[in-house]
């Protein structure tokens, strides 16, 4: 069966331009994609049809033998024998042809031509900033302005990386795909286009103030509200204070991490916290109060039964951490702190004082549990190790 006229395959004059060749390509192939049409072979013949016929006159060259020759161009002995006809064939180049046509059959269901290259815009870089806050600023919650170094949309060309922000041009070499194809036999390379470098967008007037880029470096005072009950690790997300977008994208997202410094007093562990406090041995023997510190700038009072020992807690509820996120005016849920004693044994004694401990101890009873405990023990082992 001849073969029927390329133009009249693809629906065009002879005077088609090359554009209009590309749109009646496209719906045609779109109308006749074995994918939408699975049980009709008719419509796989002719897809590979338009296929052929677009592989020919997509090519300047092609196209000029074809008006020429005809066919017969790119028959075996005719005008295109080891030239125009050669590795490709009678059937033309499929994958080439197709590959212009792919993102326009399938665009829709893999979210859109973000793959195209049209729309080069980029979107900017997300930053991280360590932020360190003490204890009692974990505890109230603050506003703190911080200084970001980064990058922001250019103010001269708003961010369009041209002068008098005019939007960039379509790249020529690359129709603003941001890639170019080169066929070798029967495979087609693709490769990023070395015009636009992928961005399938030149500016022709750079702008002087950025460069081009759409974008200068610049440092930002930013207000952070810090909220309270934050622990380290804690992450504050600010949307779109990261790095500017790349020629009018959009910004990234800045990310605060959030260190709380070591305190000289409490030791926290989530909303609990705790504090040593030291007590002389009189008064953990005899029993009495001591004043402690809390996070909020208060004071307590405990009290120290006699005969206390160190390691002894006490519990003082609601005196810990709040949560986080914790408003202003809620009640409840806040951690607990506990008091632990440490019994300090006194030094630099006066010959006085060590004469009344010395007293102290000859009168000595049984006034120490744990040390009879434990020599009881250690008798009880060597006797075992006897036997």
């Amino acid at each position: 069966m001849a073969k029927r006229d390329f133009y009249e395959v693809l629906g065009v004059g002879r005077g088609a331009s090359a554009d209009e060749i590309k749109k009646a390509y496209r719906a045609k192939a779109k109308e006749l994609h074995p994918d939408r049409n699975p049980d009709c072979k008719l419509s796989e013949g002719r897809f590979k049809e338009v296929n052929e016929a677009y592989d020919c006159l997509k090519d300047a060259q092609r196209r000029a033998a074809y008006d020429r020759f005809g066919h017969q161009a790119f028959d075996g002995g005719g005008f295109g024998a080891g030239g125009f006809g050669d590795a490709r064939g009678g059937n033309g180049h499929f994958g080439s042809a197709f590959a212009d046509v792919f993102e326009d059959l399938f665009g829709d269901m893999m979210g859109g031509r973000a793959a195209s290259g049209r729309n080069r815009a980029t979107r900017g870089q997300d930053l991280r900033y360590n932020l360190q806050v003490t204890l009692e600023e974990a505890y109230a919650g603050l506003q703190k302005t911080i200084s970001v170094p980064g990058s922001v949309a250019c103010g001269e060309c708003n961010g369009t990386g041209a002068e008098g922000a005019v939007e960039p041009a379509t790249c020529p070499t690359c129709a603003g795909m941001g890639k170019v194809r080169a066929s070798q036999g029967f495979f087609t390379v693709e490769r990023t286009c070395p015009t636009c470098n992928g961005q399938g967008q030149i500016v022709k007037n750079p702008c002087s103030a950025c460069g081009g880029a759409g974008r200068i470096e610049k440092q930002r005072a930013l207000a952070v509200n810090i909220p309270a009950g934050v622990e380290t690790g804690t992450r504050i997300r600010l949307a779109g204070e990261g790095e500017a977008g790349l020629r009018g994208g959009p910004p990234g997202d800045l990310y605060i991490f959030v260190e709380v410094k070591d305190h000289a007093i409490f030791m926290r562990d989530g909303r609990m916290l705790a504090c040593h406090v030291p007590v002389s041995m009189t008064t953990a023997a005899l029993g009495g109060e001591v004043e402690v510190p809390t996070i909020d700038g208060g004071r307590s009072r405990v009290r120290i039964a006699p005969g206390s020992q160190t390691g002894q807690q006490m519990r003082l509820r609601g005196k810990g951490m709040p949560p986080l996120r914790h408003g202003p005016g809620m009640q409840g849920d806040f951690g607990d702190m506990l008091v632990e004693l440490s019994v300090e044994t006194p030094v630099n004694l006066t010959a006085r004082q060590k004469e009344i401990l010395r007293e102290f101890e000859a009168i000595d009873a049984d006034n120490h549990p744990q040390t009879s405990n434990f020599f009881g023990k250690i008798k009880n082992f060597w006797e075992g190790l006897g036997a």
